[in-house]
């Protein structure tokens, strides 16, 4: 016997992310709570992957989430130019330097204007 949904019921509408709108979601989320802060507390342009490390268990123990989402954020902000990778050192671009001796509160959206607009 077949099971038929009933014609008159709603129905459900699941939105899925299309695949670019999901990698935003997790460069943003990575550079919001793990990497900025990480920058600002270190007060330095650069950090080992140990303290990314540290920084990420952190972030994915308090909001439950898997680390495998926030390292495609991650290798998704080292293929933006946001990140640069020499060696065990992962450093941000040089034009982020200025708000990061600022400390100031820089946003995803900016950190990608920045790094991608050409003077």
């Amino acid at each position: 016997m077949r099971n038929f949904q009933d014609p008159s019921a709603p129905k459900q509408q699941t939105t899925n992310k299309g695949k670019h709108a999901s990698s935003t979601q997790n460069r943003r989320m990575v550079w919001d709570n793990i990497i900025w802060p990480l920058i600002l507390d270190v007060n330095r342009s650069y950090f080992t992957l140990k303290e990314y490390h540290s920084e990420r268990d952190k972030f994915c123990t308090s909001k439950r989430i898997q680390s495998s989402k926030v390292a495609g954020g991650f290798v998704s902000l080292l293929v933006k130019g946001i990140l640069i990778r020499q060696k065990s050192i992962y450093s941000i671009h040089y034009r982020l330097i200025p708000y990061m001796r600022k400390k100031a509160n820089l946003e995803y959206g900016q950190a990608i204007r920045e790094a991608s607009t050409k003077r």
